[in-house]
């Protein structure tokens, strides 16, 4: 597929913005093959976690400025009818995503970075928010991402003042999981994705929604939304395996229903 390359690592699906010579930067074509990747590889019930990360020297510089033009008249229709299918299908995932950033992710790649669950980094990793450096705020879902996951004050300092954040900065701040040696990178990236896809997927994808959902639900509606959500997932396959294999004092072993 055009843009973005597809792999398997036994369980682990694996995508990679592949257009390096802009340092993956963001076209309409672009996004909608990362998409359409998505929506590919989760309908394969063998995959049970995925990895995005990008070719060459970055993960994603941002908009390909080039390409603005095929977004329309229209930019707030053009973005949400070429781009926001790729970040959606992101953070709806049916399976755990790990985000590998190699190199720049600036403006709306740091977007994208974002929109994954877990990102790992590598040493020469950099983030940066770029937008007001050309007189523009933040978008591609940024302003609703970065405070959750830095606190509002971090968020206004890395949107208003454009600093670079290193990758060892971005793990003090809470932003990146792990920073490993570049070389280092998709080997840490599949251990962690192969720990998620070794779990119980459902259960897995259940609370990150939950997380989301608590964004905007008071404690008491949270408190009968997770006894709901529980009621559904302890019927599942791997719920009771869980349960047996406590009972048996052994290791689960999940298949993802």
């Amino acid at each position: 597929m055009a843009g973005v390359k597809q792999a398997r690592d036994g369980a682990v699906g694996i995508l990679t913005l592949d257009e390096p010579a802009s340092l993956n930067a963001m076209t309409p074509d672009l996004l909608g093959a990362l998409a359409a990747a998505l929506a590919e590889m989760t309908t394969n019930e063998d995959v049970r976690a995925l990895i995005l990360t990008g070719a060459g020297r970055g993960f994603c510089s941002g908009q390909n400025l080039k390409a603005s033009e095929a977004l329309g008249e229209d930019i707030a229709a053009g973005v949400m009818r070429f781009y926001w299918p790729a970040f959606k299908a992101l953070r709806e995932c049916g399976v755990p995503v790990v985000v590998a950033v190699n190199g720049v992710a600036a403006g709306g790649g740091f977007s994208l970075a974002m929109a994954g669950d877990m990102i790992v980094a590598a040493r020469s990793a950099s983030f940066i928010q770029v937008f007001s450096r050309i007189a523009l705020v933040p978008d591609l879902g940024s302003t609703w991402l970065l405070p959750r996951l830095v606190g509002r004050q971090r968020a206004l300092e890395l949107m208003l003042l454009n600093e670079p954040l290193t990758a060892e900065r971005a793990q003090e701040i809470g932003l990146v999981r792990k920073v490993v040696d570049d070389a280092k990178l998709m080997e840490e990236a599949l251990t962690l994705a192969g720990r998620l896809a070794d779990g119980p997927t459902r259960a897995l994808v259940a609370t990150r929604a939950l997380i989301e959902e608590s964004e905007h639900a008071t404690y008491e509606a949270q408190f009968r939304r997770e006894i709901e959500l529980q009621a559904t997932i302890r019927k599942s396959a791997d719920a009771i395996e869980g349960r047996n294999a406590f009972i048996e004092k052994r290791k689960a072993r999940f298949t993802g229903r």
